[in-house]
């Protein structure tokens, strides 16, 4: 039996596929996975990355479609890793990161969706503040074992409530409730 989506994720990373389904699924958003690996163009902007990234990922599809991009920026860092969250996080890791962090341990998630149908893109993004853990502290992916969001105590890999607080959350909220209503 063929399942109809409402729109597809395009991503080569299940974890983020199935932190944004479980998140849309709270709004009656029905997400499909689109896998594929885009390329990823060099630029400072997060918001030039997932721009390029949808209109690659609509061409190749031909459905609606959305791509979340996202970055850790750390304050003591100069905003670094920012836009190249994902070749650090290969490259170094969290024991990599752990070592740059010294003594301003703040930083920031900021996420994107980018949306398209046809010619038509939308941005939607969100910001979470927090600093970074002095040892790695839990599971999850990517940089979940070292991020504490602000107000909490422990890290994204401990928290169960992730998908009600984090970044991608926060983005994927503005983007639904413009989907819902538009």
């Amino acid at each position: 039996m063929q399942q109809s989506f409402d729109i597809f994720f395009a991503s080569s990373n299940k974890n983020k596929f199935k932190e944004a389904e479980n998140i849309l699924q709270k709004f009656g958003i029905k997400l499909g996975f689109f896998y594929c690996n885009l390329e990823e163009i060099q630029s400072d902007s997060i918001n030039e990355i997932a721009i390029n990234k949808v209109k690659t990922a609509y061409k190749l599809c031909k459905k609606p479609i959305i791509v979340e991009d996202d970055g850790l920026f750390i304050s003591s860092l100069k905003g670094f890793p920012g836009p190249y969250s994902s070749y650090v996080f290969k490259t170094i890791g969290n024991h990599g990161i752990l070592k740059l962090v010294t003594k301003n341990r703040h930083a920031k998630f900021h996420s994107i969706i980018a949306f398209c149908n046809k010619n038509s893109i939308k941005i939607f993004e969100a910001n979470l503040s927090g600093k970074i853990s002095t040892k790695i502290s839990g599971k999850g992916w990517g940089y979940d074992p070292i991020f504490i969001p602000k107000g909490q105590k422990k890290t994204f890999g401990i928290l169960e409530e992730k998908n009600k607080i984090s970044h991608r959350f926060l983005a994927l909220k503005k983007f639904s409730n413009w989907y819902l209503n538009k």
